[in-house]
């Protein structure tokens, strides 16, 4: 994988700003949230044309080869934006598996048009359950007539109804193997679910005897699986830093400008004491998530930890700046009209996917005794 300079990586950033300032301002969330897709098709071309769609795709598949750091620090300015669109399933999620299985016949065939922007790509990886781990897995595959076929349910697949292509978890007779699967095929059907956070596409797709096309494995599946999920939650974690960060601007911007009794209300000290904690939990979840994703590139050792912790403590901080900001804000903010709601449904959405805070806690203590 590529590395970008400091220079490169923050004229980046500033490119990606500057988009979505005009592309994923609030009036245009809240158009495309609306939508059936719950995405905006001329935005997700202009982010692809930019190289962020396919940004840690190879750049022999068409991609910007980059990797983690680069990654988040993209992932930071979409969730700033609340950006609506299909990068964390197709750009991140879906690449790195196809990536990391090491089939070189499927990578070649799927990820030019992920990188492209061209295919959405998805991947059903849970359950009923959402455990995000090998024994969520709920699909099964058979060998019928020479070919594969998949059956059971698979819930909370980003994006699933926007899916071009379906990379299904099953359970073979030899064990987990990934199964590509045409989410148009007979035996397949895809259900929206409903989601707290409005800007959020959900599905649940079940497969009754779907024909799918098994992906050949370097290796074991469940690390390739749990390689796509780690830089997964890099990404998600840079995007509840993203978050967070914005909270805190329009929430200081308000406390400013904000009079009552004749004085600005950041004046107070209970907003003032408010304001500080909003900048400690923003600062710590930036941090925790650019230290998870310097430590997966690195390769080091304790990777693992590093990308728990940033999974626990951006959700967290995450949710509770969205919460104290709507506190600070007073009644405006608990309209559905004012953007603090917004970002609180984000963070509460977020803060579900790939597991809960408190799993994160808890492999992370597990990590630090290994």
């Amino acid at each position: 994988m590529a590395t970008i300079a400091p220079e490169d990586l923050q004229a980046l950033k500033d490119a990606v700003h500057r988009l979505l300032g005009d592309q994923s301002g609030e009036a245009q969330v809240r158009a495309t949230m609306d939508t059936a897709s719950g995405y905006d098709p001329a935005l997700w071309k202009q982010l692809a044309e930019m190289g962020v769609v396919g940004l840690v795709v190879d750049e022999e598949f068409g991609g910007g080869g980059a990797g983690p750091v680069e990654l988040e620090a993209v992932m930071e300015e979409a969730g700033a934006a609340l950006l609506c669109s299909p990068l964390l399933a197709s750009g991140v999620l879906a690449a790195e598996l196809l990536t990391a299985l090491g089939d070189r016949a499927a990578a070649t065939r799927l990820l030019p048009g992920i990188a492209a922007g061209t295919s959405i790509a998805t991947v059903a990886l849970t359950g009923e359950r959402g455990l995000w781990t090998a024994d969520g897995v709920d699909l099964t595959a058979e060998v019928v007539g020479g070919g594969w076929a998949v059956n059971g349910a698979a819930r909370y697949v980003i994006h699933g109804q926007n899916a071009d292509v379906l990379l299904a978890l099953a359970r073979a007779p030899d064990g987990l193997a990934v199964f590509e699967v045409d989410p148009k095929a007979s035996g397949v059907e895809i259900e929206a679910l409903p989601a707290f956070d409005h800007t959020l596409r959900l599905a649940a797709v079940r497969f009754t005897g779907a024909a799918g096309r098994r992906l050949d494995a370097a290796g074991p599946v469940w690390p390739a699986v749990q390689q796509a999920i780690d830089l997964a939650l890099v990404a998600l974690a840079g995007e509840q830093a993203g978050g967070a960060r914005r909270c805190l601007e329009f929430t200081v911007d308000y406390a400013k400008n904000r009079i009552q009794f004749g004085r600005a209300i950041g004046s107070f000290q209970a907003i003032k004491h408010m304001a500080a904690d909003l900048l400690l939990e923003s600062e710590s979840a930036i941090s925790a998530a650019r230290n998870a994703a310097a430590r997966l590139a690195e390769g080091a050792p304790d990777a693992p930890a590093a990308i728990s912790l940033a999974a626990f403590a951006c959700a967290d901080a995450f949710s509770q700046t969205t919460a104290t900001s709507i506190q600070m804000h007073g009644g405006i903010a608990f309209t559905w009209t004012h953007p603090a709601h917004l970002y609180l449904r984000r963070a509460r959405a977020d803060a579900q996917l790939f597991g809960t805070p408190a799993v994160h806690r808890e492999r992370y203590v597990q990590q630090l005794g290994g």
